[in-house]
């Protein structure tokens, strides 16, 4: 008898295991698939810190926010393009400095090369750069009353 028994032991000990397994195991792949959520959202979360740390620092540094989106672009100078942009506007070095708001000397420095305009002076000349002649004439005689024409 005792064999019987330890039969029918084994039998009902195999199909509760059985049966636990089934009722357990959606529990478990819901787990893993939150435990996969989770872990994407801390990296989500590190990513947004890291930006955040970047603006605040900027920020701080005083620069604004429109000085990131600029710098995407990757504005390049040439004093080439100093010298040959303010020809096609046809401007004394003088007048295109007035446009950008600094002395004809920094014209003169940036267009031989021997100065590097800073990162603001880049988004303002590249925003003079979509300007014509008229327009660039227009905008000095607001400046000062009476432009070179």
């Amino acid at each position: 008898m005792p064999a019987i028994t330890q039969v029918f032991r084994a039998e009902i000990s195999r199909l509760a295991k059985k049966e636990a397994r089934t009722l357990v195991e959606p529990t478990r792949k819901s787990a893993t698939a939150a435990r996969r959520e989770v872990t994407a959202l801390k990296r989500r979360v590190e990513q947004l810190e890291r930006l955040v740390a970047a603006v605040q620092k900027s920020a701080r540094a005083g620069k604004t926010a429109a000085a990131p989106i600029t710098a995407d672009k990757a504005l390049r100078f040439r004093p080439q393009g100093v010298r040959a942009h303010r020809d096609r506007l046809g401007l004394s070095a003088e007048d295109f400095g007035k446009l950008l708001g600094v002395s004809s000397q920094a014209i003169y420095n940036w267009e031989q090369g021997t100065a590097r305009p800073r990162p603001a002076m880049l988004d303002k000349f590249a925003a003079l750069r979509s300007i014509g002649k008229r327009e660039a004439l227009a905008r000095l005689k607001s400046l000062n009353g009476s432009g070179e024409g």
